[in-house]
């Protein structure tokens, strides 16, 4: 178990934090990978939760972007408390999702957060070509890291509002008619992530209209 000092702190939105954390010297982990964390303070020791690394491995830090729930008392809304000095635990490494290969991102929510080393790490090595991401989130408000993903993935980036009607962004629920229309070819790699019944959802959605289980990465 490593002991992870915080650096800083900061909203990037209404409820979604950025923790800078400082890096172990000989930590090592695959974009797409989380830390399970737990928060230094007694009481909270064993309230182990995983969280995404958003930071790549040659930064001189951690990054964890995380979303506050404050409307009960559990760990997020104890982190949403914490600043620069307080400690994390990082007590191990886990998580499925890794690149296998061009293909298309499907994410609900805070489900993006697993492909954000992805995508940082494609975008380092110039490696976007035929990656596409499809964002789907309430309103405007709750998009994270619009402006990078924009930025890396240009006309790639698809980002739909199910609750906001907002010049830019395409007001609808991803659905079977949505992929339809969105996705000409079915054959290629789909990475989904999101609350478990989006996931669930499209995942069923996407094998149904072709798309092959083993290229599923969820």
């Amino acid at each position: 178990m490593e002991t992870l000092k915080i650096i800083s702190t900061n909203y990037i939105n209404y409820n979604v934090k950025r923790f800078v954390v400082e890096r172990p010297q000989k930590l090592l982990y695959r974009p797409g990978q989380s830390a399970l964390l737990s928060i230094n303070l007694p009481g909270w020791e064993d309230q182990i939760r995983s969280f995404t690394f958003t930071s790549l491995n040659n930064w001189p830090f951690l990054e964890f972007i995380i979303k506050i729930y404050d409307d009960h008392e559990g760990v997020t809304k104890q982190l949403g408390k914490l600043n620069a000095g307080a400690e994390l635990l990082l007590h191990d490494i886990n998580g499925s999702i890794e690149y296998r290969g061009p293909g298309i991102f499907i994410a609900g929510g805070t489900g993006i957060t697993p492909f954000i080393a992805i995508f940082r790490a494609l975008f380092l090595t110039q490696n976007l070509r035929n990656v596409g991401l499809i964002y789907s989130n309430h309103s405007k408000e709750d998009v994270i890291l619009h402006d990078e993903l924009s930025r890396m993935l240009g006309p790639a980036y698809m980002n739909v509002l199910t609750r906001q009607g907002i010049i830019g962004f395409k007001e609808r629920k991803i659905d079977r008619e949505f992929l339809i229309q969105a996705i000409s070819d079915f054959s290629h790699n789909f990475y989904v992530c999101g609350p478990a019944n989006f996931t669930n959802e499209i995942s069923d959605i996407l094998i149904s209209l072709g798309a092959k289980p083993a290229l599923l990465i969820v």
